[in-house]
């Protein structure tokens, strides 16, 4: 028999897993922070039009409304999740290195297609892989997830500098690298127990599409996370039409993904129901969209920067403690892939508009992102009641 000292306790295999996850979540949005801001502009650097460029960059929200539900349920059904995104992630990387050997705008497209059919079920699969980590080894699934917005954050600026001291057209190569880096982590994710057992012998469980209190986590959070959508798109327009330099505009963004990071790292002390955070994070989203369209100081607008924290962090705390609560192990992977195509639905559906109705109103576009918000928040607070964990939930021991 093996000394007791040489046997790996609970506590170790806790903080090992969780280190190793925060490890794969730092590499995934690092790819995230380098491919989001600069795809773009590698695209314009190799010659492509405008109209192409916004032809190809549609790829992702339509890849997560169409092949990643089908995607997740396939690795849950095949009781694969670790190995699926091992495999998406290796593909990934393929995928970004044969982009950057292709030069003609349709030969693009089909190649950036194929690549975001293997990249938009990853951050999905990860949050499943991490849920049941969270109900195996009972950790605070947001001192592990604060490590992808720094990684996120670290890859923009990153890449930003390295924008000004390399050829925009070799960034794609930045993106394959840190891709690599992301593979190579995959590499390092423990196994979860085989839940197959578990499960074998238990009753059919309410399918996910029929169950209500589902539905009101994922539209509401759709509708809070959709909201951010003016922000996204036009916030950096409509400063520097302000005489914001861009210097300023980074570190409002940055302010925002400080504050989020804050939330995550604070997240294991809160007491409060996480229809309740939620909650918060959806009127804390339509007092910041109010506030934003008044076209503030730059030091209100600051303090306002703050609030991405509640509006998104907090929310993304909440859904994501309700989804483990509310959702059985073996279905986490197909929830996940739910929210994804429902929040691709609703954040797709609300840039389009918010385009048409930025070019009439402006600034009042943020009111329109407010209601939103409200929507949102009164969605998930009159779900409050119905949202217990699910009977066969790992919290209720199912």
């Amino acid at each position: 028999m093996a000394p007791e000292s040489q046997i790996p306790t609970t506590g170790l295999l806790k903080r090992r897993f969780a280190v190793r996850l925060a490890l794969f979540y730092s590499a995934v949005f690092a790819v995230s922070g380098t491919h989001l801001p600069f795809f773009p502009v590698w695209l314009k650097a190799i010659g492509i039009d405008a109209t192409w460029i916004g032809i190809i960059i549609a790829l992702p929200p339509l890849t997560r409304l169409t092949t990643l539900p089908y995607a997740t349920a396939f690795a849950e059904k095949r009781h694969a999740i670790r190995a699926a995104m091992t495999i998406s992630v290796f593909a990934t990387a393929a995928g970004f290195a044969a982009l950057g050997m292709q030069q003609q705008p349709l030969a693009l497209l089909v190649t950036y297609g194929l690549t975001c059919v293997m990249w938009t079920p990853i951050t999905p699969l990860t949050d499943a892989y991490a849920l049941r980590g969270v109900a195996r080894y009972r950790f605070d699934y947001g001192p592990v997830r604060l490590w992808g917005s720094a990684a996120f954050a670290a890859g923009s600026l990153a890449c930003g500098y390295l924008v000004d001291n390399i050829a925009a057209r070799e960034l794609i190569w930045v993106i394959v690298a840190a891709a690599m880096v992301a593979a190579l982590a995959s590499l390092l994710l423990q196994p979860l127990d085989d839940i197959r057992r578990k499960t074998a012998d238990a009753r059919p469980t309410t399918r996910l599409l029929r169950d209500g209190g589902f539905w009101a986590i994922i539209v509401s959070a759709a509708l809070i996370q959709g909201s951010h959508a003016a922000y996204y798109a036009f916030s950096a327009i409509d400063w520097r039409a302000h005489d914001l330099g861009g210097l300023t505009i980074a570190g409002l963004w940055t302010l925002g993904v400080i504050a989020e990071i804050f939330v995550f790292a604070l997240s294991p002390r809160f007491s409060l129901h996480p229809s309740s955070l939620m909650a918060i994070g959806g009127a804390s989203a339509v007092v910041r969209w109010i506030v934003t369209a008044q076209e503030p100081s730059l030091a209100v607008l600051a303090i306002v920067q703050l609030g991405h924290g509640l509006t998104f962090g907090l929310t993304i705390v909440g859904t994501m403690n309700l989804l483990a609560r509310r959702v059985p192990s073996h279905q986490i992977a197909r929830g996940q892939g739910y929210y994804a195509a429902c929040s691709g639905l609703v954040g797709a559906t609300t840039s389009i508009v918010s385009g048409a109705i930025y070019a009439r109103i402006g600034d009042g576009l943020y009111y329109v992102m407010a209601v939103m918000a409200g929507a949102g928040a009164l969605v998930i607070w009159s779900a409050r009641h119905r949202l217990k964990p699910h009977p066969q939930s790992e919290e209720s021991g199912g």
